[in-house]
């Protein structure tokens, strides 16, 4: 398959226009590739160590969820990084393609992906943008878990380096239904607390987030950005395996930008 092939099969499923007005989809960086069997690398955050592995992989795309150009660019000059992916870019012929508040909308995207990894069931979304599609999925948990037990499975699937919670008296609270939002979803909890949800997985949420969840009984678990995003580019990697591409792979050098001090 051609990369325009599959960017016109990707844009059909997760149309680019969908983004918000704020955001940056689509092409980030095309050299030239359109016409050339599509060698994917598939990551989350578009980073100079990922373009030195998509060099030695000889991929000539990178499908990244997060923007490489978020915000307009006033210069491009030697030693900034993302001046030096374009130079690399352009000089080893590789393009890079975002899919950010797009993909997030979309069944098996970020929040699909992230529901079916806690098995919820009768899911919608927690904030509809249109028919079929939204931000976030709320569901329910099937058979229903203690706030012990969702917290260690979320431990357990997500494997994330630091798992925050909101404070509550009793671990074992009986959880039927909860929320879910990769990425940055503090935004939502007044939302998500309209739903009915018991707790909300999400991530990047801010101290006094954490006080306006406990106030609305919503019991909010913050799993970091990376644990809550990577797995739909896993799924991504799968989508992109069933039309027989020359080549694709997930990102071994997609990055957590967060350590935690043992």
């Amino acid at each position: 398959m051609k990369i325009a092939d599959l960017i016109t099969w990707f844009e059909a499923w997760a149309n680019p226009a969908w983004c918000e007005s704020w955001d940056n989809c689509g092409w980030q960086i095309e050299p030239g590739v359109l016409q050339e069997k599509a060698r994917v690398l598939v990551c989350l955050t578009p980073t100079l160590a990922v373009m030195q592995e998509a060099i030695a992989e000889n991929a000539n795309l990178i499908f990244a969820h997060h923007p490489l150009i978020f915000n307009p660019l006033k210069s491009l000059r030697t030693g900034e990084a993302i001046a030096e992916m374009v130079r690399l870019a352009f000089t080893h012929n590789i393009g890079i393609y975002t899919a950010h508040t797009n993909f997030d909308q979309v069944q098996d995207g970020t929040a699909d992906v992230l529901a079916q990894i806690l098995k919820l069931k009768e899911v919608t979304p927690i904030e509809l943008t249109q028919a079929g599609l939204g931000y976030g999925r709320v569901g329910l948990l099937e058979p229903f878990l203690t706030l012990q037990e969702l917290l260690a499975t979320i431990q357990t699937r997500l494997s994330p380096p630091n798992l925050i919670f909101s404070p509550t008296a009793d671990l074992q609270e009986t959880i039927s239904r909860v929320a879910v939002l990769g990425g940055s979803g503090a935004s939502y909890i007044s939302a998500v607390a309209k739903t009915g949800a018991q707790a909300y997985l999400t991530s990047d949420c801010k101290f006094h987030q954490f006080q306006e969840s406990r106030d609305r009984n919503l019991i909010l678990i913050d799993a970091g950005h990376y644990a809550t995003e990577r797995p739909a580019c896993d799924r991504l990697v799968q989508k992109f395996q069933s039309l027989n591409l020359d080549w694709v792979q997930l990102s071994q050098k997609d990055e957590d930008f967060r350590q935690f001090f043992a």
